[in-house]
């Protein structure tokens, strides 16, 4: 790419903010130009807005200390000096989609971390290994809107990139029944231990919303498109329950999955070694070499060991056997605030720019 896109980061300076200008610090085809967030952090520079809540394990980026923050909710001012907008604002659901939608109508396409728009029929969910075909919904979504450019884009809940990769790539066997616990970390709720110290030696067997998203947005990945809209699948049937746990960064999953089709340990294996998409095919800049690792040892995958597979771009999955009840179980590791959040969204945005739509 000649010349570098110019990127916004709207609600920049939260743990998801944070992330994407982590993540976009030296990216061949973006650049942050702006930063935008609450009024109370407009008109101070974004190393001052910050101050000491930066969560991040690398230091704040030089390129981004100085930028003035702006007010994301002068949306016109915002949008003129960018290309896009990563969006991963913290307001209420209906706040957040009106904010998006007037981003888009400024012909401004939005790339958003945000669970608001997850179920507008026309706005494209994308895993981009799992489901690059429902980004050929946004010309529908533009007809709606009445735009040339603008559009939006979101990427689904953390709590789903655990496992729903792994039930891609065994399809063919036809998996038609799951049972999942996830175990996540409080990044996921934008916390450190500093912020939450009640979490150390803690477990929480409750996170508003989380179970509700980790059982219907998998099969809204694996819908189509009819009638210019996303019609989510019908199965597998998934039921859930999410637990916060004591860690910083990585969401576990324990799995239990019935096939309509006989299949072997080893084909299941094969098949998550094999795994990958047109991330993979294009080899997009933030794209995994690969994106699921398969590991034999019994007491993997580990959060501490395993994490930050693949820059934390990538799945690790193990513990896979034959069970007494449902055919097969298995673990599942993602790392949520970079695949999971922040890291998807750059990953979406890279096809986006591939595909042209950006």
């Amino acid at each position: 790419m000649e010349k570098k896109l110019k990127v916004g980061i709207l609600g920049a300076t939260g743990m998801v903010g944070q992330r994407f200008i982590a993540l976009l610090e030296n990216h061949p085809w973006f650049e942050v130009v702006t930063v935008a967030a609450s009024p109370r952090s407009a008109g101070k520079t974004y190393e001052e807005a910050v101050g000491d809540r930066w969560k991040m394990a690398t230091p704040m980026p030089e390129a981004v200390k100085k930028l003035v923050v702006m007010n994301v909710n002068e949306v016109e001012k915002v949008a003129a000096g960018v290309d896009f907008v990563f969006s991963a604002v913290d307001m209420t659901k209906d706040e957040i989609k009106a904010i998006e939608e007037a981003y888009a109508r400024t012909e401004t396409p939005v790339v958003s971390n945000n669970s608001a728009h997850r179920w507008t029929p026309d706005v494209p969910m994308v895993v981009p290994e799992i489901n690059p075909e429902h980004f050929d919904v946004i010309p529908f979504q533009k007809k709606r809107l009445g735009t040339e450019r603008g559009f939006i884009a979101v990427k689904p809940n953390c709590s789903i990139q655990s496992y729903a990769p792994v039930l891609t790539a065994w399809k063919e066997f036809e998996p038609y029944e799951v049972v999942a616990a996830t175990y996540q970390a409080i990044s996921g709720a934008g916390k450190t231990f500093k912020d939450w110290p009640e979490m150390e030696g803690n477990i929480i067997p409750y996170i508003g919303g989380e179970e509700e998203k980790s059982e219907q947005e998998p099969l809204r990945l694996w819908g189509t498109i009819k009638d210019g809209v996303i019609v989510k699948a019908e199965s597998p049937v998934i039921t859930c329950q999410c637990v916060r746990v004591p860690v910083l960064n990585g969401h576990t999953a324990a799995v239990f999955v019935k096939f309509r089709k006989k299949v072997t340990k080893e084909q299941l294996i094969q098949k998550l070694r094999e795994f990958k998409g047109v991330p993979q095919e294009l080899k997009l800049p933030s794209a995994p070499a690969r994106f699921i690792q398969y590991l034999e040892e019994d007491n993997r995958p580990q959060v501490t060991a395993d994490v930050d597979f693949e820059r934390g771009m990538g799945i690790s999955v193990g513990r896979l056997r034959e069970d007494t009840v449902y055919d097969y179980k298995f673990i599942g590791l993602s790392h949520n605030t970079v695949r999971g959040a922040a890291g998807g969204a750059v990953l979406c945005a890279e096809l986006l720019t591939a595909r042209g739509y950006i």
